[in-house]
């Protein structure tokens, strides 16, 4: 029996699998949120040193998303296979590292919960479908993109030029939106954040949020279409405003130290691609637009 036809029989067995896919999934994502910034900064290194005609200092070990194995970072010690297994390795642990006794982060389960529980939510909400594997791959990818944003201030072109690419072919099966709303929501999403950028820019002489914020709006256009954003602006803008006040209240950051725009684009991004057209036809009926 084909697979499809066993996730459709079985939709519990159908939404166990795709949550246990979303914990190994999160395991890989810690890696892409912790190795990736680091591989870019040494290739911008070397791509600074080779500008300047300077040798580089020393030839670097490899170091990508594969090699080299994970280690504590404390003792250095190699993490096994069974100390890798997602979230259930981190309780038989207690959290710490089975050689130095180190803790461990809470994040890296943390993310794996998270994405099992996303990954499920999107085949809850899209059944076994085709929806539901691109929608997986959008949601992958907002997680690493928001982790390493928090980390670094950085939403890298490596992760969201691509998938914004791959939005903009999916147009063309009109999976979430036809090929037309999807070029003009890529144009729009890019121009629309990048003339607030100017104007505030115009206005203070500071910089208000970074290009990669263009480009993740461009990436929700090319994805959803148009008309979905305005409400991702109004949601990120909504979300933020919220977890802004709370870390300033709850941890007593100061108002005036930066705040990575890009989570809050991508839940709102997230939060549309499920639930976009019933909140569209929802602030329709309550305004009476036709």
């Amino acid at each position: 029996m084909p697979l499809v036809q066993v996730f459709q029989d079985s939709p519990l067995f159908f939404l166990s699998t795709l949550g246990i896919l979303g914990l190994l999934v999160g395991s890989f994502l810690n890696v892409v949120i912790y190795r990736l910034p680091v591989m870019l900064e040494r290739n911008w290194r070397r791509e600074c040193l080779e500008f300047l005609g300077q040798p580089e200092e020393e030839k670097p070990s490899r170091f990508d998303l594969i090699q080299p194995a994970s280690t504590c970072p404390h003792c250095g010690h190699q993490i096994r296979a069974w100390e890798n297994i997602p979230v259930i390795s981190f309780l038989l642990q207690k959290g710490r590292c089975t050689r130095c006794g180190a803790s461990i982060s809470i994040r890296y389960p943390l993310v794996e919960l998270l994405t099992a529980l996303l990954s499920v939510a999107v085949a809850w909400h899209f059944g076994v479908t085709m929806q539901t594997l691109w929608a997986l791959v959008l949601t992958w990818t907002l997680i690493a993109l928001s982790f390493i944003d928090i980390d670094h201030q950085l939403l890298p072109d490596a992760i969201t030029l691509p998938i914004l690419w791959l939005g903009l072919f999916l147009s063309l099966f009109h999976l979430f939106t036809d090929p037309e709303s999807a070029i003009i929501g890529a144009i729009a999403g890019y121009l629309s954040l990048w003339m607030v950028y100017q104007l505030f820019k115009l206005l203070t002489g500071k910089e208000g949020m970074g290009f990669g914020d263009f480009k993740l709006l461009a990436l929700f256009g090319a994805w959803l279409g148009w008309q979905m954003l305005p409400m991702i602006i109004l949601l990120s803008s909504l979300v933020g405003a919220l977890l802004g006040i709370t870390m300033i209240l709850i941890q007593g950051r100061d108002r005036h130290s930066p705040i990575p725009f890009g989570p809050y684009l991508a839940i709102a991004g997230w939060i549309a691609l499920l639930w976009g057209d019933t909140l569209n036809q929802l602030y329709l009926n309550l305004t009476g637009i036709r």
